[in-house]
């Protein structure tokens, strides 16, 4: 354990991750599953990107957010996925203390941006689905591209405030952090200083970042599905259900699992069940956005196989 002793405070200079220490067996299986899921996820993201990009039929607010959505999540598994592959491979699975700060920093940037892209997409799929006349006119690039900064900005904000707030606390019980990665409930649990006022600035800034933007979208989806319900044909209707469906399946377990684990006092935190929930927050989620929102696309499936077939054709294939 590497820390500095003065005036019995102990100024940590690396956390220990006790929740990779805590795997006894099955760390091989377990790196090839990770490995497959991050390469997974970073092939199905960037090929979502590429095609959005190349194909002039996509150039639409829809898939300008997919795009954006695509390329968070493959920040947002970068942050956290090959540092545990290291870890998991190492005797002494551990961080620095800058490097702690940095992780974190990043990790909260992306999932505060992602709920707020969340928030933009439903946003579109509102005007595009309940008020189609207005829709080009409101839907334009520039006020795509104020969505898109928007979201971003919120998650470096919520970082900034979160950051700070944390790292000014003293660690003196003990530099192991019952995780994978570093967040912010498992550090305040292992702090010794008075952690009153971070709880209280998850929760409020968790209103605006979490609880307010997920029933945004919650309503949002409501008033799409009556539309659809009104107006469209039977087999229309059951497209447009089960594409909602999907798409809430993925907000209900972002949003889910991040209320889950930053609306409790740190005094409830525990080690199995909130390793399993920053794993479907932080792994999972990413991993199923470019299978939900856009593999399953038919657009997509066409503009994929168009952009093949140029390909082989420049080929001489």
């Amino acid at each position: 354990m590497s820390s500095l002793y003065s005036d019995n405070q102990t100024s940590i200079m690396e956390f220990i991750f006790l929740g990779i220490i805590n795997i006894k067996q099955g760390k091989g299986l377990l790196i090839i599953l990770l490995l497959g899921i991050y390469i997974m996820c970073f092939l199905g993201n960037s090929l979502i990107i590429t095609v959005a990009v190349l194909n002039q039929s996509l150039h639409t607010p829809m898939y300008f957010f997919l795009g954006n959505l695509s390329f968070l999540d493959i920040c947002y598994l970068s942050v956290t996925v090959p540092k545990m592959l290291a870890d998991l491979g190492a005797q002494s699975p551990s961080i620095s203390f800058t490097g702690c700060a940095a992780q974190m920093y990043f990790l909260i940037t992306l999932s505060g941006s992602e709920g707020f892209l969340l928030v933009s997409m439903a946003v579109d799929r509102y005007f595009a689905i309940c008020r189609p006349l207005v829709y080009a006119r409101i839907m334009n690039k520039w006020t795509c591209l104020q969505l898109a900064a928007i979201s971003w900005a919120c998650g470096f904000l919520n970082a900034s405030l979160h950051i700070p707030l944390t790292f000014r606390l003293s660690f003196c019980r003990t530099n192991g952090i019952n995780h994978f990665f570093c967040d912010i409930p498992p550090l305040l649990s292992i702090s010794c200083s008075d952690t009153w006022v971070n709880e209280v600035a998850l929760f409020t800034v968790g209103v605006f970042v979490g609880l307010s933007p997920f029933f945004f979208i919650l309503v949002s989806y409501a008033f799409i599905l009556h539309a659809v319900l009104s107006n469209q044909h039977k087999g229309q209707r059951h497209k447009a259900i089960s594409t909602c469906a999907s798409h809430l399946t993925v907000v209900i377990l972002f949003y889910g699992s991040g209320i889950f684990t930053y609306f409790r006092p740190t005094s409830s935190y525990s080690l199995g069940n909130d390793q399993l929930v920053g794993v479907l927050y932080n792994i999972l989620t990413p991993t199923l956005n470019p299978l939900i929102y856009s593999l399953r696309n038919k657009e997509v499936k066409m503009a994929m196989k168009k952009l093949v077939s140029e390909k082989k054709f420049s080929f001489g294939i």
